[in-house]
């Protein structure tokens, strides 16, 4: 073709399948640290493999989740802070396959911007391995969508796809009954979501990510930006010990919402406010944007990531259990009589 009269390139459109490459290349080290048992490749396939009886299951159930980070990807975005949020993104994932009881086997990930960086993108990945390695499961895979005019200078988006495996019969919930202890395990913070109205609290405050948090520690970005506990191992050690009825991830929705998930048609939950100490993050967001305790357990976790519902044999056992491995725990309630959630008492 004469160049001089029209000639045209995919690059000159604004795809650089070279970049691709030099990331799926930078990324590879990263990857191969998730290796467990069951996977049988490494990235740059058409498809990735594994062998959930390599990985010691006799009868699986596979279990799949999918999620994203929301608009936290927007302070991740502007700080140019970029090595947290590909944690938050397994953690959205693998926390909910545990509440099934899955273990998580593999995770693949989905990045889509207007114009790949190839720094970027490897911060975001290296942090998906990270998450992936603090899960036990194995990155094998995933997609880098460079599209010209979707997405502005420096946006992208993130998503996640979990793939996890439980025995035939193992599946959570099950025998979740009146009078079952609610233990609380506590969150890292704002985790993933209601990062809207985060930000909207902070723009009326007159604040930047760089200015100091008004509620203590680092700057405010990097405050927000603590990324999304992952429970995976302390709970699964949890449900093998035995007297683990259903979990909850404590998501969008709060409290409120999620706890109803695992319960059975007739029950509810009791949750005491009281009953464990609000994050400095709640308070601060509370006070600047003047928010009630309904949308502190509604739109938030209020401190509280992931909720067991135990026999009341076992509840002090695996709160010690728990607590060995790093949790912090607190009773915070009981299964009752009725339906969804009753609150009493009053943050602290």
């Amino acid at each position: 073709m004469d160049r001089d009269r029209g000639g045209s390139s995919y690059r000159q459109a604004g795809v650089d399948i070279e970049a691709g490459a030099a990331l799926v290349e930078r990324i590879k080290p990263a990857a191969a640290r998730t290796a467990r048992p069951g996977s049988l490749a490494g990235l740059g396939g058409f498809g990735a493999l594994f062998d959930p009886r390599a990985a010691g299951f006799d009868d699986p159930l596979l279990v799949a989740a999918t999620d994203g980070v929301g608009t936290k990807l927007r302070i991740a975005i502007d700080t140019g802070r970029l090595d947290t949020v590909g944690i938050d993104l397994v953690a959205m994932c693998v926390n909910d396959l545990i509440c099934q009881g899955a273990e998580p086997l593999f995770f693949l990930d989905y990045l889509a911007t207007g114009k790949l960086e190839v720094g970027q993108a490897a911060q975001v990945v290296e942090g998906i391995a990270a998450g992936c390695e603090r899960a036990g499961c194995a990155l094998i895979g995933g997609e880098t969508a460079e599209m010209p005019g979707m997405y502005g200078a420096g946006d992208f988006d993130l998503a996640g796809f979990a793939i996890g495996a439980v025995e035939r019969g193992g599946v959570l919930p099950a025998g979740v009954a009146e009078g079952d202890v609610l233990l609380g395990l506590a969150s890292d913070g704002v985790h993933s979501n209601g990062y809207s109205l985060v930000r909207r609290i902070v723009a009326r405050a007159g604040l930047g990510w760089d200015a100091p948090a008004p509620f203590g520690g680092e700057s405010l970005g990097a405050e927000l930006l603590r990324p999304t506990r992952i429970y995976v191992r302390p709970v699964l050690e949890a449900v093998r010990a035995g007297g683990v009825h259903g979990l909850a991830h404590v998501t969008g929705g709060g409290l409120s919402e999620n706890l109803p998930r695992i319960l059975p048609e007739g029950l509810g939950a009791g949750i005491d406010l009281g009953a464990w100490r609000l994050p400095p993050v709640f308070g601060w967001l509370a006070e600047a944007g003047g928010l009630e305790t309904r949308e502190l357990t509604t739109t938030f976790n209020a401190g509280i990531g992931m909720v067991a519902a135990v026999a009341p044999a076992r509840a002090g056992a695996l709160t010690a259990l728990l607590e060995g491995a790093g949790e912090r725990v607190a009773r915070i309630g009981t299964v009752t009589r009725g339906q969804g959630v009753r609150f009493h008492g009053q943050l602290a």
